[in-house]
């Protein structure tokens, strides 16, 4: 479960991505965010 602001930085997930189903799945949250913090 997520969601997402269109028009500003933000975003929230509410589970824990690094758990389950793999260590893959997730990649996405993962890289959204570092995107997020190396352009603060």
């Amino acid at each position: 479960e997520g969601m997402r602001h269109l028009h500003e930085p933000v975003f929230s997930v509410q589970y824990h991505p690094e758990a389950a189903p793999g260590p893959h799945d997730s990649r996405y949250v993962f890289n959204h965010f570092k995107k997020l913090i190396l352009s603060a």
